[in-house]
């Protein structure tokens, strides 16, 4: 009797043991084929290329923005400066173009050639100072100890008058003389000294630097070096002396030239000046781009 409980006491053992681990093996079945279940969804999006619901919100949300013109750039002018405002680099004062009425050039003074002289001649800008003269180049922008160039308003050369005055804005539209003389990098050479020069006589200064003037399409074919692949080359090269803080690059060709991209025919006599009754477009061009720069 005793024998035959003790083997049936084995046999539960035994029995229970194999209930047990059976159920073990069971319970990790159930949970591998719910990971499984789990598993198989996120495959299946990663593999469709869905979206979350958060990325399609925020996608949204820049569409909106965009739509709304918040950070859409604005338009970039010749020198490839954001119109209207530099960019959000941190430090860098913020700009805009303004529109002004005649006061604004209270404190300027305009600086260049024969064209600048038709400036001063008709433009009714009596408010401001001129050192312009005809045949006047940057290669001898400095050079006239006994003030032989007075065309303008001026008693002395224009080195000793930046030094004796100081301005608020200083204009600079000089190059048409110089195209006949040394190529493209000679030219700014010359250029970049004269800015340089200007600046440290006038160190409060805005500078706008005026794009040279094309000349008609009909007088840049005749085949000489004056002519309008030479002016934008130049040009290009002026804007980018422009630093978008303390001197400016103004296209005054955007309001001069006709379809074909030369001066237009009907605003000037020569091909290369303007007509003393258009002389208003270049100026109210000034007006409408005048700088207002804050932090």
């Amino acid at each position: 009797m005793e024998k035959f409980r003790y083997y049936r006491f084995i046999c539960l053992l035994v029995f229970g043991g194999i209930l047990f681990f059976g159920y073990e093996g069971v319970a990790d079945q159930f949970q591998e084929q719910m990971q499984e279940a789990w598993r198989e969804p996120i495959e299946e999006v990663i593999s469709d290329n869905h979206v979350s619901e958060y990325e399609i919100s925020v996608n949204e949300e820049q569409e909106s923005v965009s739509e709304n013109g918040m950070e859409n750039e604005e338009n970039e002018d010749v020198s490839g400066n954001i119109l209207n405002g530099t960019d959000e680099t941190e430090g860098q004062p913020q700009w805009s173009y303004i529109t002004v009425d005649e006061s604004y050039f209270d404190d300027a003074v305009f600086i260049g050639d024969s064209r600048t002289v038709g400036l001063y001649d008709y433009a009714g800008l009596d408010n401001a100072a001129f050192y312009a003269s005809s045949g006047l180049t940057v290669y001898k922008l400095f050079e006239d100890p006994d003030g032989k160039y007075k065309d303008g308003n001026w008693p002395e050369n224009i080195g000793t008058a930046l030094e004796n005055r100081q301005f608020g804005k200083v204009y600079l539209m000089i190059g048409i003389n110089e195209m006949g003389t040394g190529d493209v990098d000679y030219f700014m050479k010359h250029y970049e000294a004269a800015v340089a020069r200007i600046r440290e006589l006038q160190p409060h200064a805005v500078i706008y630097l005026e794009g040279i003037l094309r000349v008609t399409t009909e007088r840049s074919q005749q085949g000489d070096y004056i002519n309008n692949q030479g002016i934008d080359e130049r040009n290009e090269r002026i804007a980018q002396l422009a630093d978008d803080q303390t001197i400016f690059y103004l296209d005054v060709n955007s309001v001069v030239c006709d379809e074909t991209g030369g001066l237009n025919p009907e605003y000037t006599f020569d091909g290369v000046h303007l007509y003393a009754q258009y002389i208003h477009i270049w100026k109210e061009y000034l007006m409408e781009h005048a700088v207002s720069v804050g932090n």
